[in-house]
């Protein structure tokens, strides 16, 4: 295979800057909601959140966006995984969706801030059990011997709350991410995409300007 050769031209649609909305949460809002209705994109919640290292560096994976509104997205993990550990250290964070049925890419960078216990454990309590109980299970990003050793973590944990009143673990929980910039695209053909970039100017209001693809 020759990767070089793997391209797709994007006819899908176009982004003029009188489609978008002053507020980039409302434009947010609008494309979110067309990726959750085409039935091609499988988890239209799925976002690559990328944070630092002081270490090591930027460092990324895919997580899943459970909460947006006007103050900005929700997502919940471990606090002492590993992305727990660098929010702690350095707030800065990027996130990216991609949703290719309708070729259009969102990227935010921000701030990530704790949510409030009574927040997270609103939204722990609404997961499944089986969630729970791995929430307990897993400590994140933990080196471990063997899938065993895991499972033998989960069986401990459901043997500890055979019912339904499972609590929520004290390192496991919320962050918001409080947006700064905000990008949206529009695949084009010949890669002349549709770019603009909404950025937050110091008296709150959003500066909108058109990117070069």
């Amino acid at each position: 295979m020759n990767v070089s050769d793997l391209r797709v031209d994007y006819l899908a649609g176009k982004l003029e800057r009188q489609d978008l909305a002053e507020d980039p949460m409302e434009q947010f809002g609008g494309w979110f909601e067309a990726a959750v209705r085409d039935p091609r994109i499988i988890e239209p919640n799925a976002m690559t959140l990328a944070t630092c290292d002081p270490d090591t560096g930027v460092t990324s994976r895919i997580v899943l966006l459970k909460g947006v509104d006007m103050d900005g997205f929700r997502f919940f993990t471990n606090y002492e995984s590993r992305k727990g550990r660098q929010i702690a250290a350095d707030s800065r964070v990027a996130l990216s969706f991609y949703w290719q049925g309708i070729e259009r890419q969102v990227k935010i960078t921000g701030h990530a801030e704790v949510l409030p216990e009574e927040e997270s454990e609103a939204y722990f309590r609404s997961r499944p059990r089986e969630s729970r109980l791995g929430a307990w299970a897993s400590r994140q990003s933990r080196v471990i011997s063997s899938r065993e050793e895991l499972e033998a973590a989960h069986r401990r944990a459901a043997e500890e709350y055979p019912d339904n009143e499972i609590p929520m673990p004290p390192y496991w929980g919320g962050y918001l991410v409080r947006p700064q910039t905000m990008e949206f695209w529009q695949g084009r053909s010949g890669r002349l995409h549709d770019r603009f970039r909404y950025m937050k100017t110091p008296d709150a209001s959003w500066q909108i300007d058109r990117l070069e693809p």
